[in-house]
This record gives C-alpha cells, structure tokens and sequence, in this order.
C-alpha cells in the first residue's frame, strides 16, 4: 500500500472515524489476568498479549467501540447471566478509569458527543441470548446496566432461536423469540443477528420494526460459511434499514481457512484451551499447530472483496465493519490489530471508493441505525409497556 494511499485513509477517519461492532477484549482481560487493569496496563502496548490498546485504537482509527460482554455458551442459566454481569462491570470499570480515552455511550447522541471530545464512544453488546436465560426482565436489566445491542445466539441454539453452527430445532425464532425481538425493539437496544441461522436471520427482519445489525458478519457469496450473510438476506437489511458489519475472521473471509481452523480448534480442546483463548500459553499451541500444518493467510484484499460484494448487494448504506479483535486467534495480514484500519480503508481507495462512501462505512451508518432504533423505541414505549411473556407461556414447557 501507498504511503499517499495511508495518508489519506487516515485523514478520513480523522473526520469519520471507525465505528467498530464487535471486540473481545473483556474475555480476554477475563481470561488472562481476571479483570485486573493493574497487572494489564491498556495505556501501554500490549502487542504481545492483546490485539487492542488505547494507543492502536487510536493508531487505527476507532471512534466508537462495541465492547462484547460475550460469556461462552457452555455457561447457562443463572451462570451465564453472573458471568454476562461481570463482563459489563469490566467494560465500565475500565471507561470509568481511563476517562482522557473513554466515555460510556447509551445513545447515538453519546457517541456523536464523544467523537466532538476527542474520546472513544464506549458502547457494550451481549453476545449470545444464553446470557439472558430466558428471562425478559433479565434482558431488560441489561439493558439498564448499559448494553445495546444483543446476539440472538452465539454458537448454539438457545431455547427460543437456533444458532448457524448449531443443528437446527426451531425453524428460525420461536414465538418467544419474536417477543424477545419486539421487546428489545421497545426498548431500542439492537438486535445482532451474527451467529444465528439464515432462518432466524429472515424471522427477525419479518419481525423486527427498528433496523437490525450484523455485528461481525461477512458475505456468505463470497464465503460460503454459515456465520456469513446470504444474498437474500442482505437485500432485505436494505428494506430493513439495518447495517451489516464486515469480520476479519479468516475462516469466515477466506473458504480455504473454514477446514484449518476447525482442525485448529479440534487440537486447541484436545490441549485443554478453548478455541476463542488467546493467552499467550493458548496461543503457544496454535502457533506451533500452525508450524506443522501451514495456515491459509488471509489478507486485506480478502476483506475488501467482502465489502464490495456487500455494498453491491445491500447498498452502502448498509456496511459496517466488526474486527472480531481478542476473539480469534489469527488475523488477517495487515489487520493484525486494531492499528490496521488505516490500511483496509487505502486499499478501499485504491479500488475507488469515494471518502463519501467510506464515511457511511465507517461511521455514519452505525450511528444511524443506533439513533433510528432509539426512534422506534419511543414510540413503542408510548404504545405498550414491558412484556411480563416467559417461555413457558408462549413455546410450552
């Protein structure tokens, strides 16, 4: 890439910076020094440990970042709703410790604000409908505490939705489900449809009344993963008004990288780790799994190719970008870290993309579709109150 080519790229997101939908650092701070900010200094580099700190993120560029309170699915029920709590009490934590960088986003208007101060919009998503326990009072405390968007499902099914790499059960969303979106649609909190099945995906879009977003989703034409986004579906986010955002995960970008990395994972579980650690004493057994067996390295131009197909099937009102950063083991070249935003939008330019187009990528249309769904949630609030439905009522025992 061109040093003007950088240049420019970083003169846009100067002005448009980016939004980005969806990154692990919680987990990882979780899973590596138990939430302990002193023995994990994020004003200091941590390149060594961590695809993100305070000074990549705004070497790369990011405006507003959707802080995932992910808890994995083999946590349930009460657990899984501890442990969701735990990582929104993380991601305050460190906005209320580092105000010179952070300040905590709940709308639209917060992270337009932050952007005029100079700070990165804090903004949390809950990464799985696990978390919730089938509870809408639950999802509604959530709510509360800060989070504003959540993942239908993350790898399984849960009881009202079925999961893209589960085996499915229920056809898409159940009639509690459907609750589960109207309600999140009262109380404007976006619902993210990365990681559900193409089934749930369109039942959402039917029933939704306030665009939806994929948090960290590519295109599924381009890589025929079921965790992408079918064609038909992002015709019909356009209708939506909704925004999907584009991921880094080479498994998802690349269709060589989909056989490799569940074989990576396979020896990760068989070591002990979970896929999604990234401790440095996980990574030592990827890293010397990828010494036998060579990865598939995807590149920048990889993700590009993702965009542009999206931008030609959805429109480009209706693009975003999610790295996934701290949430996968590899990355692709060149977007190794939070530092490399600069470099996907040069070669972005280099393919002609006007700056107009790239401030909606980057920018614009994330902060339109949060302020459009706290729009719907006003007039929704005016119309019902709280829903008081369970599971049981709706779907049977």
């Amino acid at each position: 890439m061109t040093p003007e080519l950088i240049d420019r790229a970083r003169a846009v997101l100067r002005t448009t910076p980016v939004v980005d939908g969806h990154n692990d650092l919680p987990w990882a701070m979780r899973a590596q020094v138990g939430y302990d900010l002193d023995a994990l200094d994020l004003t200091a580099d941590q390149s060594h440990r961590l695809h993100t700190d305070f000074g990549r993120l705004r070497a790369g560029g990011v405006g507003a970042q959707f802080w995932s309170v992910f808890v994995p699915a083999e946590l349930s029920g009460d657990g899984a709703v501890s442990a969701t709590l735990e990582q929104i009490d993380f991601v305050r934590t460190m906005t209320e410790r580092h105000p010179e960088h952070l300040r905590l986003a709940l709308t639209a208007d917060d992270v337009e604000s932050a952007r005029e101060e100079g700070r990165i919009a804090s903004l949390m998503g809950a990464e799985g409908g696990h978390s919730l326990n089938s509870s809408l009072a639950t999802l509604r405390a959530l709510y509360a505490l800060g989070v504003r968007y959540l993942t239908l499902t993350h790898n399984s099914n849960v009881p009202w939705a079925d999961s893209a790499t589960d085996e499915p059960v229920h056809s898409g969303l159940t009639r509690f489900g459907e609750e589960v979106v109207r309600e999140m649609n009262r109380l404007g909190m976006l619902v993210d449809l990365s990681h559900v099945s193409a089934d749930t995906m369109r039942d959402a879009l039917r029933v939704s009344e306030a665009p939806v977003i994929f948090s960290h989703s590519s295109s599924r034409a381009v890589c025929d993963h079921p965790r992408n986004v079918p064609d038909d579906v992002l015709t019909t986010l356009a209708g939506n008004g909704g925004v999907a955002m584009a991921t880094f995960v080479p498994m998802f970008v690349r269709a060589d990288a989909i056989e490799w990395t569940y074989a990576a994972d396979a020896n990760m579980t068989a070591h002990g780790f979970s896929p999604f650690d990234t401790s440095p004493e996980a990574m030592a057994v990827q890293q010397a799994f990828a010494a036998d067996r060579p990865r598939p390295i995807a590149t920048v131009a990889d993700v590009a190719d993702h965009l542009d197909h999206m931008r030609e099937v959805a429109g480009i009102d209706h693009i975003g970008i999610g790295g996934d950063f701290d949430g996968t083991p590899f990355l692709p070249s060149g977007l190794d870290d939070v530092a490399g935003y600069p470099v996907l939008i040069a070669e972005l330019l280099r393919r002609s993309w006007s700056e107009a187009d790239l401030a909606k990528l980057t920018w614009h249309n994330a902060v339109r579709t949060l302020r459009e769904a706290e729009t719907v949630s006003r007039r929704l609030r005016a119309e019902r109150g709280p829903s008081i439905a369970t599971l049981e009522q709706l779907d049977g025992a």
